[in-house]
């Protein structure tokens, strides 16, 4: 169910930005510790007094949930929508939810919720046709065929040089005809005039590791450009078992791409623009890791 409501979409960059609030820097070694602490996030205190306060209904199903409906991407009624921030994103999302996946642990509902207009989710097998725009369109996922996130606009760039090689191979034309198309269509791909990316849209897949083969290996997807994340260890309370640490959870998947895609492809500098996708994230993991400190259970029973 979207969440592009007018009230939601009177929400701008300003008002979001009135909540940012800068963190001091930390010690390495308390870093380590808590490697979600220094993020630029917004007010956390409506978080804080939902979770006080307990479930709150939806006030679209009438479901009883603790901070937002997972069912229909929207703040619960303790949870005021004017008080939750609005990322905006320099791509659109598509994110393919397996069916068996529960939705009350997914944290792809966290990008649905913060970057409403850029984000879709889709339950497999409903899966959006991506074979027109495969030179636009990537998905991150890892495997031998994967490249890295700053060889993107390369490989992109090749793939729309081959297709209009494709539709410019006329037998018929004379060959210099035939050149002189390519030479005013293409441009060097380590000319500074191809600098920037063709990518507008990149791909996620929302279930456990062991899963994730149906969806990947549906004929829809192959021949997507296929993108890997540099390692990084996961800060999620729900480790998969017999997995590495550095098999992130979805919303971390996103946010360490828009952070990496930010400096290695717009040759930006990083500064926290993205951090409030992980707002309740960062929330959960907090509440979470001081709930096993303290012994407290049902606490951490709150997180659904």
């Amino acid at each position: 169910m979207s969440l592009n409501s007018p009230i939601f979409l009177k929400r701008s960059e300003e008002n979001n930005s009135k909540f940012v609030e800068t963190k001091q820097s930390q010690t390495t070694s308390i870093a380590s510790e808590d490697p979600l602490q220094n993020l630029c996030l917004a007010s956390q205190e409506v978080l804080q007094k939902a979770q006080q306060s307990g479930r709150s209904k939806c006030l679209r199903c009438g479901g009883s949930r603790m901070f937002y409906c997972y069912t229909c991407y929207v703040p619960v009624e303790n949870v005021p929508i004017e008080q939750i921030p609005l990322v905006k994103l320099p791509l659109k999302i598509d994110i393919i939810k397996h069916p068996n996946e529960t939705d009350g642990k997914s944290t792809a509902i966290h990008a649905k919720l913060l970057a409403p207009e850029f984000v879709n989710i889709y339950t497999y097998p409903c899966i959006p046709e991506y074979e027109e725009k495969d030179h636009e369109v990537a998905l991150i996922f890892p495997g031998p065929q994967s490249i890295s996130i700053k060889d993107i606009s390369f490989h992109l760039q090749k793939r729309i040089q081959n297709n209009v090689r494709g539709k410019n191979d006329d037998p018929d034309k004379p060959s210099f005809k035939r050149k002189r198309t390519e030479e005013q269509q293409f441009c060097d791909l380590n000319d500074s005039k191809c600098k920037g990316t063709p990518l507008k849209k990149i791909i996620f897949i929302d279930s456990t590791w062991n899963q994730t083969n149906k969806i990947f290996t549906d004929e829809r997807l192959q021949g997507l450009l296929q993108v890997e994340l540099k390692t990084r260890k996961t800060c999620f309370w729900r480790h998969q078992k017999g997995k590495p640490d550095t098999f992130l959870s979805t919303i971390e998947a996103i946010y360490y791409f828009l952070v990496d895609y930010h400096t290695d492809i717009l040759k930006e500098k990083y500064r926290g623009q993205y951090d409030n996708l992980l707002f309740f994230y960062s929330f959960m993991y907090q509440l979470i890791k001081n709930a096993k400190c303290s012994g407290d259970k049902e606490t951490a029973k709150l997180t659904h």
